[in-house]
């Protein structure tokens, strides 16, 4: 069967008409959640105002693991099917990846200074969203080493699927072992329709969750393009796209 959107020169003018939509959706999303964060959700009892960086290391912690399993996936496929797209979307998520988890590790020792007194005490959850970033480092130089795109895509492939077995850890971990981390509010199973936190502080938890993941999808489209440029390059229909573009 022919998929009409595997063409990469599909998916760039699909991407291209994409894009704007997603980054309005994401300011939308980021205004009223950071709006809704600041000045409707009351004061924690017990955290006063320090708890609202949860509104961005919450989000930003779900991001890293979301966008690791997403490249992890899409390598494999690449790997598997040698489907060049997918190989694209894996090397476009790696530094959005990163990001997201160098955000959650600094958000999480400006909280933790407060609540525990320190900026970091290594527990479990933390020690093991520190791997999470050695490994999204590892999938980039390990790229940047190669000069071959294909071979490229293949070595990181095999690193990605390796360092998948980290994402199950960093989220269990707080059950596994005695950890100061705080259990999951919403997540765990135990708790699915009856969340441990109230709904003026939920709900701009999930808006900027949200806002946070078409931020993802914009960036993604965004770098994938770039790199169907780099990689096409040297066909008629880039050249085309950059004569109209110029």
């Amino acid at each position: 069967m022919n998929y009409k959107y595997a063409s990469p020169k599909n998916f760039y003018e699909l991407a291209g008409r994409l894009i704007p939509w997603f980054g309005g959706i994401t300011a939308i999303l980021l205004a009223v959640g950071v709006y809704y964060g600041l000045f409707i959700a009351p004061p924690d009892y017990q955290q006063g105002q320090s708890y609202r960086i949860m509104f961005v290391h919450v989000p930003s912690a779900w991001m890293s693991m979301f966008t690791y399993v997403l490249m992890a996936g899409s390598a494999g496929i690449g790997l598997v099917w040698n489907i060049k797209l997918a190989e694209m979307l894996a090397k476009a998520a790696v530094p959005i990846g990163a990001s997201f988890t160098f955000l959650a590790l600094v958000t999480g020792s400006l909280w933790g200074k407060p609540m525990w007194g320190a900026w970091g005490v290594w527990d479990a959850r933390l020690t093991s969203e520190l791997i999470l970033l050695f490994l999204y480092m590892g999938f980039m130089a390990l790229q940047a080493s190669i000069d071959d795109p294909r071979r490229a895509a293949r070595a990181g492939a095999i690193l990605a699927l390796v360092g998948v077995i980290n994402v199950p850890i960093i989220h269990f971990s707080v059950q596994w072992w005695n950890t100061l981390h705080q259990p999951a509010s919403i997540s765990s199973i135990e708790r699915i329709g009856t969340p441990a936190i109230h709904p003026s502080m939920l709900i701009p938890l999930l808006l900027l969750a949200a806002a946070f993941q078409m931020y993802f999808f914009t960036v993604a489209l965004m770098r994938m393009r770039n790199e169907i440029l780099e990689r096409e390059k040297h066909t008629s229909w880039v050249r085309e796209a950059m004569k109209a573009a110029s």
